[in-house]
């Protein structure tokens, strides 16, 4: 009797923990993915291009207008994640563009993609971009805080997995000797959650957020050639 129940037991742990490891595709493409890219592929590029790279809160303002830089050119598309955009990169690396910058993962994390896959696909993104456009410069971004006091997203209370990718991000960075813009810090509040006054629903960044974003560009210098 007592090594049946053992079995049971066993079994039972077994299921539950099949049970709590959340499945994951990285086949998905938000709905707009292909009309995005036939619109992307229809415009001009130029070596001057400064590419703006990642999903809604890249694709959520006008960088020409925001930097006042006429070369700054918007790739976001909303509900992308790292398989997305590596799917798309010659997209970008066919201009061969001066800079590209990257924030990417947050819908990745959303979408119970493991960290280490996330991270994995940062370190394949910059090394396509370098085989593809060795000249361009590539700019990876920090995850940005989320606020969960705003209506419910599968986005929140998941914040040590963006603390765990920035950190490798910042490791990552540093072995692939491009540049890291550490956006994080710059967004929390006093509850190391996204500032209310930047953002219009916990996730995505409102004008105040992106004048942030563009004042940490600037000042970094980061848009010079």
């Amino acid at each position: 009797m007592k090594k049946c129940v053992s079995i049971f037991f066993l079994s039972n742990l077994f299921f539950c923990a099949c049970a709590q490891e959340a499945k994951w595709d990285s086949a998905y493409r938000p709905a707009a993915y292909a009309q995005k890219m036939e619109q992307f592929r229809s415009y001009a590029n130029s070596a001057g291009d400064i590419i703006f790279l990642g999903n809604s809160i890249t694709a959520g303002v006008d960088w020409t207008e925001l930097l006042e830089n006429s070369h700054a050119k918007n790739r976001g598309i909303s509900g992308d994640i790292s398989f997305g955009v590596l799917e798309r990169l010659n997209e970008v690396t066919e201009g061969k563009p001066a800079k590209v910058f990257i924030l990417i993962g947050i819908n990745d994390i959303s979408r119970n993609i493991p960290d280490t896959v996330i991270v994995g696909n940062y370190r394949r993104i910059i090394k396509e971009i370098k085989r593809a456009s060795p000249a361009t410069k590539i700019y990876f971004q920090t995850l940005l805080p989320v606020n969960n006091e705003f209506t419910a997203r599968a986005h929140f209370n998941k914040d040590e997995h963006i603390l765990f990718i920035n950190e490798q991000l910042k490791k990552l960075a540093a072995e692939e000797k491009i540049t890291l813009i550490d956006l994080y810090p710059h967004f929390l509040n006093a509850d190391n959650k996204l500032e209310k006054k930047y953002t219009v629903d916990g996730l995505h960044l409102n004008a105040a957020g992106y004048k942030i974003w563009a004042d940490i560009l600037k000042k970094g210098n980061y848009l010079q050639n």
